[in-house]
């Protein structure tokens, strides 16, 4: 047998067991991709929904994300809404040992930030400073214990997942736009009860061991009166102040891109 033919075979062997030996190399590692949360992992504000009174839009960063990323499977049951109860409730019930990737976005509505967007948008400037001080409040004594309960609950069901918990973005520029529109004032403390939120919800997930990805920096400059914004103002009461198509893919899911890829 000649050199030729000797070199020959034995590139050919070390081809074969290379691919015999390193499967992975041929085939996408799997991953099964759960979405959990509120209005805000559902995509309300991009529209358009589901038939559940859920509201899921196929806009959402989770959809967007597991789309890109061609994943084994995607389940979705995040609710606008939900609770953190509503996710060791039920919304865990999608998990399982086999899940790799879980996110949630979680910790808002049980801090009552609807209601008090509500009271500052259409209530007085005392008002607004109470429903802000009383959010507050809860964000920093009750809110971190249902956290760590949620994230355990996760862990629970999932034992072999990546947990990524998503944070909110802050809502408003602060700069002039318009009689109608909320005082500077009044803006600038719901940011600073957003920015609160973001430091206990990112406290909290860290202690858990998961990856916090905070959104504010990939919305600045295009909250509520911005030339751009992101965010929806009060033209539809579901989606008010909940981010648009753009917000969910050029904030949301940019933030988690650059989290883990």
């Amino acid at each position: 047998m000649s050199r030729r033919v000797r070199t020959a075979l034995a590139a050919l062997l070390a081809a074969v067991l290379g691919a015999v030996l390193v499967p992975g190399a041929a085939r996408a590692a799997t991953v099964n991709y759960v979405a959990l949360g509120d209005s805000y992992s559902s995509g309300v504000g991009a529209g358009p929904y589901d038939l559940s009174t859920c509201l899921r839009s196929q806009k959402s960063y989770a959809p967007l994300w597991a789309a890109a990323h061609a994943v084994t499977s995607f389940r979705f049951p995040a609710c606008g809404g939900a609770v953190t109860a509503d996710v060791i409730g039920s919304q865990v019930n999608s998990l399982s040992t086999g899940t790799t990737l879980v996110t949630v976005t979680i910790g808002g509505n049980d801090a009552g930030f609807a209601d008090v967007i509500t009271s500052c948008r259409f209530g007085s400037t005392s008002s607004c400073e109470n429903a802000v001080n009383d959010s507050r409040a809860f964000a920093t004594t009750t809110l971190p214990g249902r956290l760590d309960d949620t994230y355990a609950a996760i862990r629970s069901r999932a034992p072999n997942a990546r947990l990524v918990v998503l944070g909110y973005p802050r809502l408003f520029e602060t700069g002039y736009c318009g009689l109608l529109a909320m005082s500077t004032y009044k803006r600038t403390i719901l940011n600073n009860a957003a920015d609160l939120l973001a430091t206990v919800i990112a406290d909290r997930a860290r202690a858990a061991g998961a990856i916090f990805v905070d959104a504010r920096p990939f919305f600045a400059g295009h909250g509520v009166c911005a030339a751009d914004p992101w965010i929806n103002d009060v033209s539809g009461l579901i989606e008010a102040y909940h981010p648009d198509a753009d917000g969910y893919r050029y904030g949301y899911l940019a933030a988690l891109t650059a989290a883990i890829g």
